[in-house]
């Protein structure tokens, strides 16, 4: 029934050490740049910039310096690196479902930066197609990035199980292109929606092969 796997990278793979504000804080002050915006502004910013190669159209956006925009971008993008790592069981959850399907990865944010994290994580080969989004005009939860993603696999949408922790983003864009999705769940994160077909907490991601063999079962079932 379904010939493929599909995951959201941040905050269902993969989370920082440390909250993303104290993350910005701390580059701010290793590049000597002084924030004169909130985190609200910075999230629309880089809504607005969701298609670039890296963060430092966000930063010029909020920055009247562009050296200041350039010192941020390289400051918080180390950071980010430095501080990312795979939640537990990611990279077994992987493994074992590669076994049995295509696995895809569709993430939002800077190219560079999101090649730049797979490759920290050690997953530059561990699926068999990767969209960044933004690359594609089409940042989440528009229907065209996720059957891009579906193309780049080569299954149709209804084929692929979807696992990502943000309701509207995640779940809702990929319920809207046809795609089964898992919601990922985690203490402090965002309620259950109801568009999804099932839920996993990310404290017992290592369950998801389970999980999406039930949603087969059922599918058969139907």
């Amino acid at each position: 029934m379904y010939g493929a796997v599909a995951f959201d990278l941040d905050d269902t793979l993969a989370v920082t050490r440390r909250d993303r504000e104290t993350l910005l804080r701390s580059a701010a002050e290793r590049a000597g740049v002084a924030l004169t915006f909130d985190r609200r502004e910075y999230l629309e910013a880089h809504r607005e910039h969701s298609g670039s190669e890296s963060r430092r159209p966000v930063f010029e956006a909020l920055l009247s310096d562009p050296d200041e925009a350039a010192a941020l971008t390289r400051a918080y993008r180390a950071a980010i690196l430095d501080a990312i790592e795979p939640v537990d069981a990611a990279a077994s959850v992987l493994e074992t479902l590669s076994g049995r399907y295509r696995l895809g990865l569709l993430t939002d944010g800077p190219g560079r930066t999101q090649r730049e994290k797979i490759g920290r994580l050690g997953w530059r080969d561990a699926f068999d197609a990767v969209v960044v989004s933004g690359g594609i005009d089409a940042p989440k939860p528009a229907p065209g990035s996720f059957r891009g993603l579906a193309d780049a696999l080569g299954v149709p949408p209804e084929a692929v199980v979807y696992v990502g922790d943000d309701p509207a983003r995640d779940v809702e864009g990929a319920a809207t292109a046809g795609m089964v999705p898992v919601q990922v769940r985690y203490d402090g994160g965002p309620g259950a929606s109801p568009l999804a077909a099932d839920t996993v907490e990310r404290s017992a991601l290592a369950t998801l092969p389970g999980v999406v063999e039930g949603l087969a079962d059922r599918a058969e079932d139907a």
